[in-house]
């Protein structure tokens, strides 16, 4: 036997074990599922709705904190305030001159609403000029991205979205997320409008082959 069929061999029976592995937990979870009594079914539906209502009850807590808006904070004193009740900030420091601030409030205030978990704001740079050389804000729009009162990560300017003005609100929301200070169901490894290129590019790549098929088929002649 040559060494590729071995490690082919090799491979197919650790492919099969693995597979097996996932069948059986499989089966024992649905065996589990099949046993189990209506005390068991309650005990599990109030468990769920249990933690339905410390969702709910969280929520709560964080629009009361003024979650779910994009909003100005007047001073340092406000954001320290601010500092205390929220684990999770988005802060933008602008300043009225920078057109580019604008394009920022715009995504920002799109996700404040999507993403009450984090509480989301702005600074006005120069009216804040402890605060802007305390968090080391150079660059104009920088956003502070702060998780339990430590500064986690900056996005300065747009050189992390894509180097482009008309960047989407779903390539800011991505770039938020690789900090940890906003929940994200997607893939934090590729940028949304990469994903979203492939995809469009996979999609024609069908569609011109699906062309050419039906090319070929007009070609038969079924009158022989």
């Amino acid at each position: 036997m040559t060494r590729v069929k071995k490690m082919e061999q090799i491979l197919h029976q650790t492919l099969v074990s693995a597979a097996s592995q996932l069948e059986q937990q499989l089966d024992n979870q649905i065996n589990q599922l099949d046993n189990l009594d209506s005390d068991d079914l309650n005990a599990l539906r109030n468990q769920r709705l249990n933690e339905l209502k410390e969702i709910n009850k969280k929520k709560q807590e964080w629009l009361n904190c003024g979650h779910g808006q994009y909003s100005e904070l007047c001073d340092e004193k406000e954001f320290f305030e601010v500092s205390k009740k929220s684990p999770n900030i988005v802060v933008h420091f602008y300043r009225d001159s920078t057109e580019r601030c604008k394009i920022v409030d715009k995504h920002l205030q799109i996700l404040s609403k999507k993403h009450i978990e984090a509480k989301f704001c702005k600074v006005n740079a120069e009216k804040s000029p402890f605060l802007t050389q305390r968090l080391r804000i150079k660059v104009i729009p920088t956003i502070a991205l702060i998780k339990d009162n430590k500064t986690k990560d900056y996005i300065v300017g747009f050189d992390d979205l894509g180097g482009r003005d008309d960047f989407s609100t779903e390539m800011m929301e991505w770039r938020i997320a690789q900090s940890g200070a906003i929940e994200y169901n997607g893939d934090l490894l590729t940028p949304p409008d990469k994903a979203r290129k492939q995809n469009l590019l996979q999609q024609q790549k069908k569609t011109i082959r699906g062309r050419r098929y039906d090319s070929d088929d007009s070609d038969i002649d079924f009158d022989d």
